[in-house]
């Protein structure tokens, strides 16, 4: 079993930056690749970023590449996002996703265990 713990959410100028984590506890020998996702009220969850846990290579969803970085600490089983000159668009709840196996990285079905998700709000 794993378990996501998001944090550091919160409510931030147009412009502004945020930096949200998420805590990782159980099998995280097991895990293939990490990734955020977002979720706006009344619209789909949207892919952010992923990470494979070993090697570190990066993906990011076009809306905010060069804007966002995705990154991990191994040693402290933590995920974070750093999020740069934010938009009001970029207001969502923000959830931690872990994925113990390669199948499609850019999907939800790719993941098999979810955090309970940080509010991001942006003002304008």
């Amino acid at each position: 079993q794993v378990q996501l713990v998001e944090s550091g959410g919160g409510l931030v100028q147009a412009g502004g930056s945020l930096r949200i984590s998420c805590a990782v506890y159980g099998r995280t020998f097991s895990a293939y690749a990490m990734g955020w996702f977002r979720q706006a009220p009344g619209k789909e969850r949207e892919f952010v970023a992923a990470i494979r846990w070993s090697g570190g290579n990066t993906y990011y969803g076009d809306s905010v590449k060069g804007r966002f970085t995705i990154s991990r600490d191994n040693a402290k089983n933590t995920l974070y996002l750093q999020m740069n000159s934010l938009k009001p668009e970029d207001t969502a709840v923000y959830y931690c996703a872990f994925a113990g196996r390669l199948f499609n990285l850019w999907v939800p079905a790719g993941y098999d265990y979810w955090g309970q998700g940080t509010q991001v709000t942006v003002s304008s």
